[in-house]
């Protein structure tokens, strides 16, 4: 390669005192990159055939022809750019230093180095050669915030020589015309983000598409710049709004500050403005352009027929995926979702021809000053490598997340040699001690989150939103009760109050007994005295710190008073959001209450299937309200309880915790063993016009076969049950829902013909010879089950879709392949 001897700019020497044979020199290119040079590997330079003559014997030692053609265009270019173009060779080899003015003591510490965008113009070295961090001149920002959309414009770029008097406005704000900081697409069919200070426009369609995009309480939304991606990604949704976060500049994407949440590869320009990984010259549409890919599924380790992601060395199946080959390009659910590696993460890597090799993802800061000044672009990051102990630059295609179990599998291998075993013992010591300090670092977390419960605003009586009103009686509508003042306890639980038994409270104008009136808790808030406290496996709850009778009033639930339409906007901004825990409680036909952002104490009284405490609708002053009611005997220091009935919106149906004998194992399931005999007495057994049949659904996933949270079919008469996984799904779908059991596994249409043992079924035009009667009773399977023995054969879940699409990037490897990815 051609370069210049020339002085070090630190040193001021040619060659080194220490080591004998070595020459500073500086490369040609457009970059300015220096190395000593041993005397042995340098040639002095006699004109153009001589080079060509050293370049034409490096090539005929090159057997790879793309390696040998990428040497003759790259030297070529360089000579022909750099021998003609005289100022720019100038402005790289004269270097950046400045030239230290004279003095009589020797400057021990280093001097401070002006930043670029400073204001001061800096006078000429005595050279008279200005240096390249000099040569332009000062640029003059606008005040941040002197135009809406809070973005800040160098006056130059703006044509201007001085400041604006008066309020700026940018040529966007004026026009009303935003481009999209998604799709960069203008248009005035953009909506502006609804966060505090928040200058970003989107187009509703692709904002709504961003994952940590989140709904606002006023309407509106809330960017993906104002949560972690990858808090959000785990799904910890409390954490990802809150912590100081630093933005990509280039695309709606924000993390936490530090290696943790960081992805790796990212340039961090400022303390808060960075350029993600997603950036680099190297992508094109977003995809690497040469990732390389595993030779084995990730789900099943064997070799085979192969589909490639093309962001990641991921390889699958198409029938593990339980999908056709897909047109184009295509990436696996991880890419898809944004996962990145991270800073101190175990990786498999491969480089060169070297096997896959564990190592570990190391921040640019603290890795050696040589490997930082290696040539690298946005998104490369250095790997530690284990065993050699060496350094390299590489970026997420060539890069996998290393598993606890990675070790056993390769110790088996016989082509191991000692640097490789010393590797693996090296990166799975390394993998548990970060995995001790991550487990650490989240059980401190935990216990700080657990020392006050979640936040909220304490109200004391509910407040109506919206176009909801407050009812309020005239006192000539308020019911007289029949008890005397001169009672020892007037309309309390052991009299004959006929305001009590029909739960209204009396009025102290209406009432007999005035003030002395004992049912009027109410409106004067004669609580019990209760506390919050965390239970376990059941977040928080309430507990009672004195005793209470059967019967007695514990406490009013109190929240936002919304309409119908309100609650179910937060119920699908709740689920847009994956927020899972609810305060609602119905009130009357057109009102609920929702104690989940203002409520009292009340909100946090978990649900049992055996509960000691019941909700009550009473009128109080002419309005419905909701108070919490004894069931039986509670002693000082019980936790309360009462059964939620909850009403499932949507598909997904919650496991119950409570712990209870009579537990249904569900919210919203009527216990096993309930006595229902309290409830006879109290009210009559009303008629039935017409019997109609229970919808109930099985409990464990018709695909898989376990338990857990399932998604439901809406069909009439349709018990079957799937896990979210198992559809391919990573949020529960929204409305009437019907399993894939319905429709034609071939093309689609409605089936009429359905396999009793998997979701598989057929259509008429399908349907000859595709089932078969099995010995379970005759019950019918398809060709993926035994029939001799259905239940004992793994069904094959893969649907076949409409039409032979051409495939994507396909790999072919022997059926028997590695077992492991380090096998190698």
């Amino acid at each position: 390669w051609p370069c210049m001897v020339s002085s070090d700019p630190q040193m001021k020497v040619h060659t080194r005192i220490n080591t004998r044979g070595k020459y500073h020199v500086q490369f040609f290119g457009s970059v300015a990159e220096r190395a000593w040079i041993h005397e042995k590997r340098i040639v002095v330079y006699q004109g153009k055939q001589q080079f060509e003559e050293l370049q034409a014997e490096t090539l005929r030692k090159t057997s790879n022809p793309v390696e040998r053609h990428k040497v003759r265009t790259s030297v070529s270019k360089t000579l022909s750019d750099f021998f003609s173009q005289k100022e720019r060779r100038e402005k790289i080899f004269r270097g950046r230093g400045i030239k230290s003015p004279p003095c009589k003591k020797p400057n021990i510490r280093p001097e401070k180095r002006n930043r670029r965008s400073s204001g001061s113009i800096s006078k000429k070295e005595d050279g008279g050669v200005k240096s390249p961090d000099r040569e332009l001149p000062p640029r003059r920002l606008l005040p941040r915030r002197q135009c809406d959309c809070n973005r800040q414009f160098h006056l130059d770029c703006l044509g201007l020589s001085s400041p604006p008097e008066g309020r700026f406005t940018c040529a966007e704000c004026r026009n009303g015309s935003h481009p999209c900081f998604s799709c960069k697409t203008a248009s005035r069919e953009v909506t502006r983000c609804s966060a505090s200070g928040c200058g970003c426009y989107y187009h509703e369609d692709c904002v709504r598409k961003l994952p940590g995009t989140t709904s606002s309480p006023g309407g509106g939304f809330s960017c993906p710049q104002h949560s972690c991606s990858t808090c959000c990604m785990e799904r910890d949704l409390q954490r990802a709004s809150k912590g100081r976060l630093i933005r990509c500049i280039r695309c709606p994407l924000a993390y936490h500050t530090g290696d943790s949440c960081v992805a790796a590869g990212s340039v961090v320009l400022t303390h808060h403005i960075m350029i993600c990984s997603n950036h680099g010259s190297g992508k094109k549409n977003g995809l690497l352009s040469s990732p390389v890919n595993v030779g084995w599924c990730f789900l099943c380790a064997r070799g085979g027929k192969l589909l490639c992601c093309d962001s990641c060395p991921a390889s699958f199946h198409p029938e593990c995926l339980e999908m056709e080959m897909p047109e184009g390009p295509w990436s696996c659910s991880d890419c898809r979702a944004g996962k990145k590696p991270h800073y101190k993460q175990i990786v498999w890597v491969k480089l060169g021809n070297y096997r896959w090799w564990p190592a570990e993802i190391c921040n640019p800061r603290l890795v050696p000053s040589n490997i930082q000044s290696l040539r690298h672009d946005i998104g490369d990051f250095p790997v530690f490598f284990f065993g050699s102990h060496d350094y390299y630059w590489i970026n997420q295609g060539r890069v996998f997340p290393y598993v606890e179990n990675d070790k056993n599998f390769v110790t088996g291998q016989i082509n191991i040699n000692k640097t490789f075993k010393k590797a693996l013992e090296e990166a799975a010591r390394r993998f548990q001690e970060l995995k001790a300090q991550r487990e650490s670092r989240e059980a401190l977390e935990q216990e700080r989150n657990s020392r006050k419960p979640p936040p909220y605003k304490f109200i004391k009586s509910n407040k109506p939103v919206g176009k909801v009103q407050m009812h309020v009686a005239d006192l000539s509508e308020i019911p007289r009760c029949n008890c005397r003042p001169t009672d020892e306890h007037p309309c309390s639980l052991d009299s004959q109050c006929l305001n009590r038994m029909l739960q209204y409270e009396c009025h102290p104008q209406v009432c007999p007994a005035g003030d002395n009136c004992e049912n009027q808790c109410f409106s004067k808030r004669l609580y019990a005295e209760t506390e919050v406290i965390k239970t376990d496996g059941r977040g928080w709850g309430l507990r009672t710190n004195q005793a209470l009778r059967k019967g007695d009033f514990v406490t009013e639930y109190v929240g936002e008073v919304i309409d119908s339409e309100e609650c179910q906007q937060r119920i699908k901004r709740a689920h847009e959001n994956h927020v899972t825990n609810f305060y609602m409680l119905t009130l009357t036909k057109d009102r609920v209450i929702d104690a989940g952002p203002k409520g009292n104490s009340s909100r946090f009284m978990n649900h049992s299937c055996s509960p000691n405490c019941e909700t009550q609708k009473w009128t109080v002053n002419g309005d419905v309200r909701i108070g919490l009611f004894t069931l039986c005997d509670i002693e000082s220091g019980t936790e309360l309880t009462f059964n939620y009935n909850l009403h499932c919106v949507g598909n997904r149906r919650s496991s119950c915790h409570c712990g209870a004998d009579n537990c249904s194992g569900f919210l919203g399931v009527q216990p096993t063993k309930e006595e229902k005999a309290r409830n006879a007495k109290l009210k009559p057994k009303k008629r039935k016009l017409r019997p109609e049949g229970k919808h109930t659904h099985e409990y464990f996933c018709f695909r898989c076969g376990e338990g857990g949270e399932l998604v439901m079919c809406d069909r009439k008469d349709c018990p079957k049950a799937y896990h979210l996984l198992c559809l391919n799904l990573t949020k529960p779908p929204y409305g009437r829902w019907e399993c894939p059991w319905h429709d034609c596994s071939v093309c689609g249409s409605p089936a009429s013909s359905l396999c009793d043992f998997c979701p598989r079924s057929f259509c008429q035009d399908h349907e000859a010879g595709a089932l078969t009667a099995s010995s379970l009773e005759d019950r019918p399977c398809c060709s993926s089950h035994n029939p001799l023995n259905p239940l004992g054969s793994n069904p094959s879940s893969t649907q076949q879709r409409r039409g032979a699409p051409s495939p994507a990037r396909v790999k072919e490897e022997p059926e028997a392949g590695p077992d492991h990815p380090a096998a190698k």
